[in-house]
């Protein structure tokens, strides 16, 4: 098998919807990483921690079921889970539906601080690529995680 042309990995790349909202998702969360660590003094936190946030349910989420929703393996998380803990951006709670178990949920204002630097960077790429753009933007993410979420739960 011949290795690719440069220019045609490139030219695919660039033709894929979905590798371009990959490189926007990394850069974002750069950015908000970036923010939250200078604004909330919080110079341990990494993109393998903040990779745990969208996947964690509000009432909270077995530690198992998050290794599952982030693909890796459940020591993996279980560190990430320490680290986070050890911040202050997380806790262990008893599952309510099984004594035995830990459910993981924020801690204290976390999310909602979170929440905001994510809301401030949209304003500011609103301001940047246009209102119409990024209302645009949001509504085919809508569609897509829509398509996409009933296959998540297939998996379960």
């Amino acid at each position: 098998m011949s290795t690719p042309d440069p220019a045609d990995l490139e030219a695919a790349k660039q033709a894929s919807t979905l590798q371009l909202l990959f490189r926007c998702a990394r850069l974002v969360n750069e950015l908000g990483l970036a923010r939250v660590r200078e604004r909330y003094n919080k110079p341990g936190l990494r993109a393998a921690h903040t990779a745990l946030f969208p996947h964690l349910d509000l009432e909270g989420t077995r530690l198992t079921e998050l290794a599952r929703r982030v693909g890796v393996s459940k020591q993996a998380v279980g560190q990430l889970v320490d680290d986070l803990e050890a911040m202050g951006a997380l806790e262990r709670v008893p599952d309510p539906s099984d004594g035995r178990a830990k459910l993981i949920r924020f801690k204290g204002r976390w999310m909602l601080d979170g929440l905001g630097v994510l809301m401030e960077l949209e304003q500011e790429l609103g301001e940047r690529a246009g209102a119409e753009e990024m209302a645009g933007l949001r509504r085919g993410v809508v569609a897509v995680l829509t398509a996409l979420e009933p296959r998540e739960t297939e998996r379960g």
